[in-house]
């Protein structure tokens, strides 16, 4: 099944989509990701005992800040009035952390963007507050989990 890649006019010059006839829809979209860290690194997270302070909660707030400046920084973005914003961590051991982004909007296109971006920033944050004491950490696997809403329906990975 072919599709079209609609960042792109006829003659192949980036574009941003046309959005202007489209009806507004309630969209959601889902976005996962982790960091993978040494066991120490994952077990001062954990305990709160990394000097710059609680990583995730920091990490939370840049991602849902992330998020709402997605167009600013990818090129063909839409910017969105989200209203709604969530973004959660799960403790793996010895030293994984899972982070898991909900954005809601009512609008003419979607919101995987922001997904996504609340996720990779959210992982760079806690890479930039724990690279002092751990530069092995790996960040990965950052992608759309579910959408909904707009012409192409319901997506589940």
């Amino acid at each position: 099944m072919s599709m079209d890649l609609t960042h792109f006019d006829e003659e192949g010059r980036a574009r941003m989509v046309d959005v202007s006839d489209k009806a507004e829809t309630a969209r959601v979209a889902v976005a996962r990701g982790k960091i993978t860290m040494k066991a120490e690194t994952f077990e001062r997270i954990r305990s709160g005992l990394i000097a710059k302070g609680d990583v995730l909660a920091v990490a939370q707030v840049a991602g849902i800040m992330a998020a709402k400046q997605a167009s600013q920084i990818i090129p063909m973005c839409h910017p969105l009035m989200i209203t709604g914003a969530k973004l959660s961590f799960n403790l793996v051991e010895p030293g994984e952390v899972y982070i898991e982004a909900t954005m809601k909007v009512n609008g003419k296109t979607g919101i995987e963007m922001e997904a996504l971006t609340a996720v990779s920033v959210a992982a760079l944050t806690i890479y930039d507050m724990c690279k002092a004491i751990d530069k092995t950490m790996v960040i990965g696997d950052i992608y759309l989990v579910e959408k909904l809403g707009g012409k192409s329906g319901h997506f589940v990975r």
